[in-house]
């Protein structure tokens, strides 16, 4: 393609060379410049691209996007100058791969809580409605069947855009996808095309990054002001962010509730720990998943699906037979009689949400005791409150190390319990070793009880010091439960 094409919606400050080039990739990371390729130098976080010019020009580099032309420039190569390369990036990506998202319906899904879960099962879903699908989350991307590890919530615009060309060539109609606050913060979706986004609820994360709730629920905020006229935004009205979200939308606004009037409403009328009957928008429905957080979610997929042209009741038919996303309140039944819940809960309100999910069944006839940790290098603000919520809603608390990487395990413990009183600490212990926290909840379990081990959910790792080892809270749970 032509270089002067891709860098047909970009307004550039300055071109030094010549735009009558072929260009045969694109690139942010100079390791993986070929000849021919266009390298954008971003601004990132932790590393500046701008110094990585001269590398990508070595390695064989026909164009630079950059925000600041190097002092020297190579002869034969075209720098572009722009106000921003995370901006100039998508917008170079989508138009090198030929605007893939423009060819399906591509619904997005943000919020602290419940992307993964909307995300997956809406893909689940039409999939079972007979159409070809993408999806794009954490636990796993996937093009129709085929299955693609995922590195982050959201990959880069180049790796973006890639895949959803690839989804096209694979005959893909829907995808859907996580759109994580940083994703949205640093452009990574900038220049897609989105036929609908859905926001499900807003709560303290990330504070490392974004350093206050303000800036976090702005990056929130700034997916749907981007949507068109065309596209639908449905929010959770029950999220006393969920208006906020959409007051500067051109979309078209859709409202979800369990408590208010709302578009989309629903109730729960049984729950048990393998499911509930709900009863959404005057009918009912059994469904395979506990808890009010997931009734939220459950609303949010139906009224996306009713949003994509489905029928009410056609939707209802296929939801009932949804199972839960891995890792996410997932349960594990023991041989004495009692019952693991296995959850992602990694945020002070998902794991009140759990909790709360697991008291809605157990209705008093049961324990609850909680294994959680808090990750390394993330926010340490949400430590202690983290701590809270387990002992306020948890018979027995076990703190214990999540993905320390690269802090100390104990440092971060200490974090947590210096959140709890002289009271609450009595029916609070630590144990460093996770898999040796597992098992002390696991002894403290009799008949009718409730272990949660929260944090990991689908991850099957620990990272330590910079290393990923083998982990699987799930599997953890079976060796304990057949040893």
């Amino acid at each position: 393609m032509k270089l002067n094409d891709i860098i047909t919606h970009i307004h550039p400050l300055q071109v030094v060379g010549t735009l009558d080039r072929d260009i045969t990739g694109v690139d942010i990371d100079s390791r993986q410049v070929k000849a021919g390729h266009l390298f954008v130098a971003i601004k990132g976080t932790q590393v500046d691209g701008h110094h990585y010019i001269g590398k990508a020009v070595e390695a064989g580099a026909a164009a630079i996007l950059c925000e600041t032309l190097p002092e020297t420039t190579a002869e034969g190569v075209t720098y572009i100058v722009v106000p921003s390369t995370e901006e100039g990036v998508g917008l170079a990506a989508t138009t090198y791969y030929g605007n893939p998202s423009k060819k399906m319906k591509l619904v997005g899904v943000t919020g602290t809580n419940g992307k993964t879960t909307i995300a997956t099962l809406l893909y689940n879903m039409f999939r079972a409605f007979g159409h070809r699908c993408g999806l794009l989350s954490t636990v796993c991307n996937y093009i129709e069947g085929e299955a693609i590890p995922a590195s982050h919530t959201t990959p880069d615009p180049i790796e973006l855009n890639s895949l959803l060309a690839r989804m096209v060539e694979a005959g893909c109609e829907y995808v859907f996808m996580e759109c994580s606050s940083h994703a949205i913060d640093q452009k990574r979706i900038w220049g897609l095309t989105f036929a609908g986004g859905i926001f499900t609820n807003l709560s303290r994360d990330h504070m490392d990054y974004h350093k206050t709730v303000e800036n976090y629920r702005n990056a929130k905020k700034a997916f749907f002001d981007m949507l068109p006229k065309s596209a639908f935004a449905i929010t959770n009205a029950d999220d006393k962010n969920g208006m906020v979200m959409v007051q500067n939308t051109k979309a078209k606004v859709k409202t979800y509730s369990m408590r208010t009037m709302a578009d989309f409403r629903a109730k729960i009328l049984e729950c048990h720990f393998e499911g509930m009957l709900l009863d959404i928008d005057g009918r009912e429905v059994g469904v395979q998943f506990i808890g009010k957080f997931n009734v939220s979610n459950l609303l949010a997929v139906y009224g996306a699906a009713l949003m994509l042209g489905k029928k009410p009741e056609d939707v209802l038919v296929v939801m009932s037979t949804l199972k839960s996303v891995s890792g996410r309140l997932q349960p594990v039944h023991s041989p004495e009689g009692y019952t693991a819940i296995v959850d992602y809960a990694h945020t002070p309100d998902a794991l009140a949400n759990v909790l709360s999910a697991i008291h809605e069944v157990l209705n008093g006839k049961g324990r609850v005791i909680t294994v959680c940790g808090a990750g390394g290098n993330r926010d340490k603000g949400k430590r202690p409150l983290m701590a809270q919520e387990a002992v306020r809603q948890s018979d027995r608390v076990i703190i214990t190390s999540d993905n320390p990487r690269f802090e100390e395990p104990q440092d971060i413990i200490n974090d947590m319990l210096a959140g709890l009183t002289p009271q609450q600490l009595k029916k609070t212990v630590s144990i460093t070793d996770r898999r040796e926290a597992i098992k002390t909840a696991c002894m403290l379990a009799e008949k009718g009880d409730v272990v949660l081990v929260a944090g990991k959910g689908h991850e099957d790792y620990q990272e330590i010091k910079g290393v990923k080892h083998h982990f699987d809270d799930r599997e953890v749970l079976l060796e304990i439960f057949h040893s």
